[in-house]
């Protein structure tokens, strides 16, 4: 058996061991991020989201162009009106240009009486072109649509009485 003077000094080596140890451990769990081996993280370490990070920044919408909203409106333009392919070029033109020319006043930034006043004249010289361009009954029908702001109206069904 160990004697008694040497044990006293191995049990305070062992207790002191323990300690060094435990302080040791701490050090490492807060400097590296080793937690509990169940993934829960105690405020300690690096913290990871769960949530995945994306790459690339996210687009920017860019304003459309004349053309594009054109576009979008061409084929109600076309159906409502009944046009054949020169009257649908000569509106898509007008129109692109008339559209393009506002895009620039607004970017212009005009006080709002001159704006009106110049938004007129666009207007004027469009309904102009358009009118040289389309038959007289067509020429009604789309300012009809122009009033409804393009948008084709929904044709309503008769009800049959029943007699």
């Amino acid at each position: 058996m160990i004697d008694t003077p040497n044990l006293k000094k191995y049990k305070t080596l062992v207790i002191l061991s323990c300690f060094v140890g435990l302080i040791s451990t701490h050090e490492l769990v807060a400097q590296f991020g080793y937690g509990n081996p169940y993934g829960q993280r105690a405020g300690f370490g690096r913290q990871r989201s769960i949530i995945p990070q994306s790459q690339s920044a996210p687009e920017e919408t860019t304003p459309l162009t004349a053309e594009e909203l054109v576009d979008e409106q061409m084929p109600s333009i076309t159906e409502e009106l009944a046009l054949d392919p020169f009257e649908e070029a000569v509106v898509r033109t007008t129109l692109v240009k008339s559209v393009q020319q506002r895009m620039e006043l607004e970017i212009l930034g005009l006080e709002p009486l001159k704006m009106q006043e110049e938004v007129e004249k666009i207007k004027k010289r469009q309904d102009e072109e358009i009118k040289a361009g389309l038959p007289p009954e067509k020429f009604d029908a789309y300012l009809e649509l122009q009033e409804n702001k393009f948008k084709a109206k929904k044709k309503k069904k008769k009800k049959k009485n029943k007699d």
